[in-house]
């Protein structure tokens, strides 16, 4: 699909609605289509997304902010239709050929009525891109930009549904708004929120994101972090058993072993091949992901690191240690612990892990995972984010249905 994402200003002018255009647009990219960005002011920040700058649509352009300085007296004098006119000629030259417009508040607010009326006639014109509204924030609802707006054309523009076009909120109380605003029944507004970019604010490196995208890590709930090489002592059979017996309860849960299996070694090498084994026939091979084998001389301690970030459990199934320095790394990223009781970790993290018998069973340790996690809101809002509320799944669960309609 071709489509336009129209807003005053955009990337790398800062502000909330500039970063969901340019989040919006890379996450449209990222799901095969042409996007190209229209605004006033803004560069080029990504090779895959064109800018494309019409000044007039910039509201500090002289002339724009000459004519607000009238509209907001209450007044439209004559130069407005000639300055409505220009700007819908260089809308009508920008969006040929395209299938979509997506126009982030032109229609919300007052700040460049003239772009606001030009859309709107371009909206009403045949051969047309579609065209969706989407509405940050509202002039007609807000109180400080009350003195601003004025009964009739073109101040109306904001507060009337336009016909044949969609309606999208970024909240289910700016839905209530623009329902009551424009007398329109809610099941007509889509509501589609902003997101996080995970990989960008828990600041993982491009190795562990790759890996991250290829395990569809985004969508396990909880991640269990065993960093440990692959040695029998670690007792890893034991981590693909709990792992099964967890996703009966939590289906997406994963585990990650980050540990390299030393080909020169070949009682790792053979273990390592029983764990495949044991992995196959517990029917894990897409939720236990040992890193050895897309990563064979094992992780840097940055990506190890960023594993850390990335995970909800710090998970620990060793038969013997000398010590345990996974157990200060989890302290520091927050991380529940679950290990076995041996001495060298209880010196280290005492009554704030639980633990659990090497020889234990299985069932018990996911019940009691499970019941630690159910328990905590920290977790909980974490994988509620994660699953719901990155931009990948905004798209697949909200944005795409919206663009197969539009």
């Amino acid at each position: 699909m071709k489509i336009i994402l129209l807003h005053y200003t955009a990337p790398p002018v800062v502000g909330g609605v500039e970063e969901f255009v340019g989040k919006q647009a890379h996450q449209l990219v990222q799901a095969g289509h042409q996007v190209r960005i229209l605004t006033g002011r803004g560069e080029i920040w990504d090779a895959h997304i064109p800018v494309e700058i019409l000044p007039r649509i910039d509201i500090r352009h002289p002339h724009v902010l000459k004519m607000k300085s009238s509209l907001d007296r209450g007044e439209a004098p004559p130069e407005f239709k000639a300055l409505v006119d220009n700007v819908l000629g260089d809308l009508r030259n920008a969006v040929s050929g395209m299938d979509l417009v997506i126009a982030h508040n032109v229609a919300s607010l007052n700040k460049n009525l003239a772009l606001t009326a030009a859309l709107y006639q371009l909206s009403q014109s045949s051969g047309a891109p579609g065209l969706i509204l989407w509405h940050h924030d509202l002039a007609w609802t807000t109180a400080r930009y009350q003195p601003e707006l004025h009964p009739g054309y073109p101040w109306d523009l904001l507060r009337t549904p336009w016909p044949g076009v969609r309606q999208v909120v970024t909240s289910q109380a700016r839905r209530e708004e623009l329902a009551q605003l424009m007398s329109l029944p809610e099941d007509q507004i889509a509501v589609v929120p902003g997101g996080i970019d995970l990989g960008e604010f828990l600041n993982l490196g491009p190795r562990t994101l790759a890996l991250a995208a290829r395990l569809k890590l985004m969508d396990a709930d909880p991640i269990l972090l065993t960093p440990v090489r692959i040695t029998r002592r670690k007792n890893l059979e034991l981590a693909l058993n709990v792992l099964a017996a967890l996703r009966r309860q939590m289906p997406q849960a994963s585990l990650v072993v980050t540990g390299p299996a030393r080909a020169s070694n070949s009682a790792n090498t053979a273990y390592f091949k029983e764990l495949k084994a044991l992995r196959a026939k517990r029917g894990l091979q897409s939720s236990a992901h040992l890193l050895a084998e897309y990563v064979p001389d094992g992780l840097t301690d940055l990506m190890v690191a960023d594993f850390y970030r990335l995970a909800d459990v710090l998970f620990l199934p060793s038969r013997e240690e000398g010590f345990g320095n996974q157990l200060l790394e989890a302290g520091l990223g927050r991380l529940p612990v679950f290990c076995t009781d041996l001495h060298p970790f209880r010196a280290l993290a005492d009554g704030w892990a639980t633990y659990f018998s090497p020889d234990e069973d299985p069932d018990r340790i996911a019940a009691m995972i499970q019941a630690r996690l159910e328990d905590d809101p920290v977790y909980q809002m974490r994988a509620h984010v994660r699953t719901e509320y990155t931009w990948e799944a905004i798209y697949n669960r909200l944005l795409a249905p919206l663009l197969e309609n539009a």
